[in-house]
């Protein structure tokens, strides 16, 4: 298969293939968090609560002074990763161009090479998440498998495009083929592992605060 082929294969019946098993994935998971079920909840609400569901996405999101103080670098590494990523996903000219084509929407970007050098950030910052659960005896001996190849899987996307952007390692065409090809490869196996978090993170801290506050319990 040419490089062509390849990235022609991978821009049509590939995208179509991984944003099927993604969105049937979603589905599963779905259906598997609420088939959970809840027991009724049977204590009588406080009438005045220092915790709600609200209060606890907001609180939870930002961390705790004793968590700053145990490890820093963490959670530095752990908010610039997150936010590079975002902003090079959602604020890209050339992805917001494919969000238009596909679903007939769009919004302003970022200059350019704002978010290429969000993207080196992003890569260096996610690296630097590597290595110190590598150099840290707890969280090393606490990693599994998973824990690694979830970080790969979202360290190829932003690798492999920074790479094609600036016409590097491989042949423009093939190292695109390839940038496509990682991106449909982390949406094939989100909905199965732990990065399926992105959709369930802030609907679990909802849920956890509005269930404190029913029994009248800051969170």
């Amino acid at each position: 298969m040419s490089d062509m082929a390849l990235l022609i294969w991978a821009r049509g019946t590939g995208f179509q293939l991984a944003l099927g098993i993604f969105l049937l994935g979603m589905v599963l998971r779905a259906f598997e968090i609420f088939s959970l079920g809840r027991k009724p909840d049977l204590s009588e609400a406080r009438e005045s609560t220092p915790g709600s569901g609200w209060r606890t996405v907001w609180s939870r999101s930002i961390p705790h002074a004793s968590t700053w103080q145990r490890t820093p670098a963490t959670i530095v590494l752990g908010y610039v990763f997150h936010l590079g990523f975002f902003i090079t996903l959602a604020l890209f000219i050339p992805h917001i161009q494919i969000a238009r084509s596909t679903l007939g929407i769009s919004w302003p970007g970022l200059p350019t090479p704002l978010v290429d050098a969000t993207a080196l950030i992003s890569i260096v910052a996610l690296i630097g998440v590597i290595v110190h659960r590598l150099r840290d005896p707890v969280r090393r001996f606490l990693s599994v498998f998973e824990d690694y190849f979830t970080v790969a899987l979202t360290l190829l996307p932003l690798l492999t495009g920074y790479l094609a952007f600036h016409h590097q390692l491989l042949p423009y065409t093939l190292m695109l083929a390839v940038h496509i090809l990682s991106v449909e490869l982390l949406l094939v196996f989100m909905p199965f592992t732990k990065l399926a978090h992105f959709a369930t993170l802030f609907a679990a801290r909802w849920y956890s605060g509005d269930l404190a506050a029913h029994k009248g319990v800051a969170s």
